[in-house]
Parts: C-alpha cells; sequence; structure tokens
C-alpha cells in the first residue's frame, strides 16, 4: 500500500523494539494496529484488569503527527465485543504538537478479569484532518430539532403518526 501521508516514529527508551510498528491489517483498513509494549519489569505479567478497573497501557512509541491531523485511538472491536475492553475516552486524540509516549487508556466493561500482555494488539490509530474553528457569540438560527437533546430526533415525525 502506498501512503500519501508520514506519521514519524520513536521508541521510548525501555521499549520492546522487536514489537511491530502499527500495521493496517487490510488493505481497506481505516486503523493500524497498536500494540502493548510493557518495560522489562512488567512484560512477563502484562497488566490484569478487573471488571470495572482501567489502566493506562504503554505503547512504548511518541508520534510526530503532521500539523493539520490528529491521530485518533480508538477500541478494538474484537476486544470490545469479546471481553468487554474498551476506551476511557474514546476515541482518544494525539494532537499534532504532542511528543510524550503514546498510552491507550483502557476499562474493562466485561464480566471477568483480563489481562492485557505484553504485544497485544490494544487499540487501533486513525490519522484524520483537524479543522480548528473560530469560535464566537452570536445568534444562533433556528433549525426543525432547535433544543432538542438526547434521544429527540425523529420524534416530531413520530408524533403526527398514529
Amino acid at each position: 500500500m502506498k501512503c500519501r501521508l508520514r506519521v514519524a516514529l520513536a521508541f521510548v527508551p525501555g521499549a520492546d523494539e522487536t514489537l511491530p510498528l502499527p500495521v493496517y491489517q487490510t488493505a481497506g483498513a481505516a486503523g493500524a494496529d497498536v500494540c502493548a509494549n510493557f518495560d522489562a519489569a512488567d512484560r512477563a505479567q502484562g497488566v490484569t484488569l478487573i471488571p470495572g478497573a482501567r489502566a493506562l497501557i504503554p505503547t512504548g512509541l511518541r508520534l510526530a503527527v503532521p500539523q493539520g491531523f490528529e491521530v485518533q485511538v480508538r477500541a478494538r472491536s474484537g476486544l470490545a465485543m469479546r471481553h468487554g475492553i474498551a476506551l476511557v475516552n474514546a476515541p482518544g486524540t494525539i494532537d499534532s504538537d504532542y511528543r510524550g509516549p503514546l498510552g491507550v487508556l483502557v476499562v474493562n466493561l466485561g464480566q471477568e478479569a483480563f489481562t492485557v500482555t505484553h504485544g497485544m494488539r490494544i487499540a487501533q490509530l486513525v490519522v484524520a484532518p483537524v479543522v480548528q474553528a473560530g469560535f464566537a457569540l452570536g445568534d444562533l438560527d433556528d433549525t426543525a430539532r432547535g433544543g432538542g437533546g438526547f434521544g429527540s430526533t425523529g420524534l416530531a415525525s413520530d408524533r403526527g403518526a398514529s
């Protein structure tokens, strides 16, 4: 696959440099899988999350995201479906000016303890363009939805149905 955009990577000190870099698993994949990369002290046991627990899982990487883009950190659907492993701040955002370690903030929403092991594909990275808007006070236009909040879409058309 020919890539049009380059995201530079660097390993953090102590990372296992034999693990794969983020990689797209198929030609049509939007997200590149990233692995858990524990330091030497935690490699053997990984991190076990009891139901409801959360942890910051290291990837052993730092990124240089091009200006005008972000990297979104998203959950892997298989881990979510089979084990209830989700991201606390889904999706997480890596800004173009951040150069610190990339961690994945996971939570166990499942019914059983789950162990994140060294080298496990723990999340996926999606590169996306960023538009910065100007925010200013002003008059707001009216819409059919108006101020309807959570669960309000479609209710106006349902009211007229018998």
